[in-house]
């Protein structure tokens, strides 16, 4: 089995490595299909005390400092969302919730992840999150999946308000925290690439200014391919979409405007925004974009299927807080993942081979990892059974060890 496993990985590694040496040879052609990236939330925090289950605490992205997860109505926990996971609010950096995630992803036809990235300070969350990316990063490259960076820079102006930085040394940070990712993860051949550069997205506007970012990309060791979110900035390839709760689906109409000036865009899909900001007393919260029973994003998919883009985004895999994910939930189940599955085999990949039921095996896999007593090998030998496609083969070993 664990042969089988070296082998699977290596040949995974092997197109992701084809791929890359495609994209430095020449940019893609417009026929090209876009790659399916989901942006991920990497923040979510529980610590469990082996010795006082009573003890466990609750990152800030499960309470926002308003909701106590020990209160448990019925089998609910209360916490910082409108939805509530099938699995239950999760830590991010558990190996388990990540073979989760990434087997549901490679099942709805998902090509990999872009991760919220906050950078390298001990400060706030921001540690954690660099640590849970690692580790999220190393399973997507494992399992031939794909990944890039969407960098927070809007952490700069927190860290020099809280003295932890010059106002002068905002832009040399930058550098130096887009260095740190170019040495760590670009070189590896799973790391998205468009036109042969590596893919570096930058979140909002309230980190550096117009003026930083052309420093920042002139200081670099090795160019990326870098995209702003809404409209494109000097010195971006493009930019990529993202909600906008105020305007709706207005939003995507100007961007779709905007993008016919620039070489690339990244459109996006979502299927709501219904945040929890009120409730928490974080803010006032944004305007809902409904669900609409699941065609807000059907609309958004055959949108974002007009673009000729290197890739689409789904937003999001997991911001329960903005109520934008598609990872399964209690209220719609797999819904968004089977939309997903039915628009890769429509416009992306006819043959691709996943149907709705076989998304509930990672999710079997799951319950059955949660009995103390399941063997580890069994577990990986399943999970390379549903990674490969050999969905009826998986299906049968789950049933034999009920």
């Amino acid at each position: 089995m664990l042969r089988r496993a070296f082998v699977a990985v290596a040949a995974c590694m092997m197109i992701c490595a084809a791929t890359a040496a495609t994209a430095d040879e020449s940019a893609a052609p417009p026929s090209a299909k876009p790659l399916l990236l989901a942006h991920y939330m990497p923040w979510f925090s529980v610590s469990r005390s082996a010795d006082d289950p009573k003890s466990t605490t609750w990152g800030w992205h499960w309470t926002m400092n308003h909701f106590d997860p020990h209160e448990v109505n019925g089998d609910r926990r209360a916490i910082a969302s409108h939805f509530y996971p099938l699995i239950g609010p999760y830590d991010s950096s558990d190996p388990a919730v990540i073979r989760y995630h990434l087997l549901l992803m490679k099942t709805a036809g998902i090509d990999g992840v872009i991760v919220d990235w906050y950078g390298l300070e001990d400060f706030n969350d921001y540690a954690m999150l660099h640590r849970n990316t690692q580790t999220l990063f190393e399973s997507v490259s494992a399992m031939g999946m794909r990944f890039a960076i969407c960098y927070e820079d809007q952490t700069i102006p927190f860290l020099v308000k809280a003295g932890r930085l010059a106002e002068s040394q905002q832009v040399q940070h930058a550098i130096g925290e887009i260095n740190h990712i170019a040495a760590t993860w670009f070189e590896d051949p799973c790391y998205v690439r468009v036109d042969g550069r590596p893919l570096l997205l930058s979140f909002g506007d309230s980190g550096l200014t117009d003026e930083g970012w052309r420093e920042c990309l002139s200081g670099l060791r090795s160019p990326v391919a870098y995209f702003s979110e809404h409209t494109r900035r000097d010195g971006a390839v493009g930019a990529y979409d993202w909600p906008v709760p105020s305007m709706g689906f207005a939003a995507t109409e100007r961007f779709q405007s905007l993008a016919k000036e620039w070489k690339h865009a990244i459109p996006v899909a979502f299927p709501r925004f219904v945040d929890i900001y009120a409730d928490a007393k974080v803010s006032e919260g944004y305007v809902r974009i409904d669900d609409w029973g699941g065609e807000t994003f059907k609309r958004m998919l055959v949108t974002a299927n007009t673009f000729d883009a290197p890739s689409i985004q789904i937003a999001t895999w997991n911001d329960w807080g903005e109520g934008t994910q598609v990872e399964p939930s209690r209220e719609y189940g797999f819904r968004d993942l089977e939309l997903l599955q039915k628009f890769r085999q429509r416009a992306i990949d006819p043959g691709f081979p996943a149907k709705a039921a076989d998304l509930r095996l990672p999710w079997l896999l799951w319950k059955m990892q949660q009995n103390e007593a399941a063997d580890a090998e069994q577990i990986a030998s399943i999970a390379e059974l549903i990674f490969e496609a050999r969905f009826e083969e998986a299906r049968v070993q789950l049933q034999t060890t009920k």
